[in-house]
């Protein structure tokens, strides 16, 4: 069960590292990967949008990504510590 757990946050991980990549990139609306970008964005932003309101702005630096795979982690290695 618990390996069942780690392995979701690790996906929840990567589709957010995949959120701040896809950020750097212009997609323009008749792009094939269009769906694709819109999915991430509409997956990620009820968590990001929170994350932002707390974090003050760093001239044009989004760090709530950062935040909240930070805050998987800290979810993440007590359950890894549990199961040894």
């Amino acid at each position: 069960m618990a390996t069942v757990l780690i392995n979701a946050l690790r996906l929840i991980s990567i589709v957010f590292i995949m959120r701040a990549l896809v950020s750097w990139v212009r997609v323009g609306h008749d792009s094939p990967f269009r769906p694709i970008v819109d999915g991430l964005y509409s997956v990620t932003e009820p968590v990001l949008a929170p994350m932002r309101r707390v974090l003050p702005p760093l001239g044009g630096l989004d760090l709530s990504v950062l935040l909240v795979i930070i805050g998987i982690n800290y979810v993440i290695i007590p359950i890894i510590a549990r199961t040894l």
